[in-house]
């Protein structure tokens, strides 16, 4: 049983998803697109799991629009999907729904009122396998200017307030995060180093925060993940 793991930038690894992996004997590949690294088939793998990145699935670049027939075909063999951020987006677009600009721009640990960025489940949210065992409220970190239009192919499961479409399932088991739930505090080092966007802000303040919130956003991302490789069949 093995594990795919699609990164569209570098630093975008796979984060507690691959701690998840790691604590729990399952083989994983990671294929970095932005490396210049073919996209392999993902039907010859359990899982596929698709990371974030500055790019947009509007993009006509030729990555990207290979990027999304390779998801797309995941999906048509029913292979188990998991999107954070850019990788939900791609989910979406592959799936038949539209990509807009957000309404607010999503960036850190807290909103442009100050108030921390949280996500709520859904009914729908409450009753999937991929929250088992999760509070109903969440703390996350945002990274992203763009967002996820609802679509009749998706059911949405978690909303946020600023940007709503938070957490999604397409079909039975492939499944979009618009938050970061996957930090590490090595790749949170990084990002405040490199992003673009995350320089523009306070890093003693993100670093505060991140302090703070560590112990249940770990806790909460291990659970999901550790719940979405169960749902694929391989926990």
């Amino acid at each position: 049983m093995s594990v795919l793991v699609i990164q569209n930038i570098t630093r975008e690894g796979p984060g507690l998803i691959g701690r998840v992996l790691s604590e729990n004997g399952i083989s994983y590949e990671t294929v970095d697109l932005s490396m210049g690294q073919e996209f392999p088939d993902p039907t010859a793998y359990d899982a596929l799991v698709v990371m974030g990145g500055p790019a947009s699935a509007n993009d006509r670049t030729p990555v990207m629009l290979d990027e999304i027939a390779h998801v797309r075909k995941a999906l048509d063999k029913g292979i188990s999907y998991l999107g954070i951020c850019l990788g939900m987006q791609v989910l979406a677009k592959a799936s038949g729904s539209s990509i807009v600009r957000s309404r607010v721009q999503e960036v850190g640990w807290r909103g442009p009122d100050g108030s921390a960025f949280e996500i709520e489940l859904t009914a729908a949210g409450e009753s999937d396998p991929i929250f088992s065992g999760v509070e109903r409220k969440l703390g996350v970190f945002q990274l992203h200017a763009e967002a996820v239009e609802p679509s009749s192919s998706m059911k949405l499961l978690a909303r946020g307030r600023f940007c709503e479409n938070q957490a999604i399932r397409v079909g039975e088991n492939a499944y979009g995060f618009q938050c970061h739930l996957d930090l590490t505090a090595d790749m949170f080092d990084v990002w405040v180093r490199e992003d673009a966007d995350l320089l523009k802000l306070q890093k003693t303040t993100l670093e505060s925060d991140y302090l703070k919130l560590r112990p249940a956003y770990e806790k909460a991302g291990m659970r999901i993940f550790s719940n979405f490789f169960g749902i694929a069949g391989l926990l």
